[in-house]
């Protein structure tokens, strides 16, 4: 009886890891390519908002800085469970040395990093923003368009965020 048990458990183990490999292989390479550049989006943004709220000076952009963080993770998470569902592996983390873009603001202080790190963060949600709404239309599967069309309006704020951080100090 015991013997029994077992195997069906490990049968439904089997089915359940059956089922989300057939899952991944019904994902288009184009959604399978969108998670991994998200994964890859998400921890590259959640790493240089930690930066920001160290090395900026401004409390503005130390604020954005705590949005991006939080946002970001909280993004990660949900992109994390939406590729397990799919049997799709994403990228768990980032080399920040071979990142061009974190290296340089790594050896920038003050208002220097605070400039080009608004001006960074600027292109970078302009560039996700038409990739994310890319996916939202024409992404094969309807969850992994989901979530892509429910990032917009958060990676929209994070654009006007920073948009209102690149003016001079006491500017609006």
């Amino acid at each position: 009886m015991r013997t029994c048990a077992t195997l069906t458990a490990f049968g439904c183990v089997a089915i359940l890891a059956a089922a989300g490999t057939a899952r991944a292989a019904s994902l288009s390479n184009a959604d399978k390519q969108f998670l991994s550049l998200a994964a890859k989006t998400d921890m590259t943004e959640a790493h240089e908002g930690q930066m920001a709220e160290e090395q900026a000076t401004r409390a503005e952009v130390k604020a954005f800085a705590r949005t991006l963080v939080q946002d970001h993770t909280d993004s990660y998470e949900r992109l994390t469970a939406l590729a397990g569902k799919n049997g799709v592996s994403i990228p768990k983390g980032i080399d920040s040395a071979k990142d061009r873009e974190i290296e340089r603001l790594n050896h920038l202080k003050g208002a220097r990093f605070d400039s080009e790190f608004t001006r960074d963060e600027i292109a970078d949600h302009r560039r996700a923003l038409a990739v994310y709404e890319r996916e939202a239309k024409h992404g094969e599967d309807a969850d992994v368009r989901d979530y892509a069309a429910k990032m917009i309006p958060i990676l929209e704020k994070h654009l006007q965020l920073a948009e209102q951080c690149a003016k001079p100090a006491g500017r609006s």
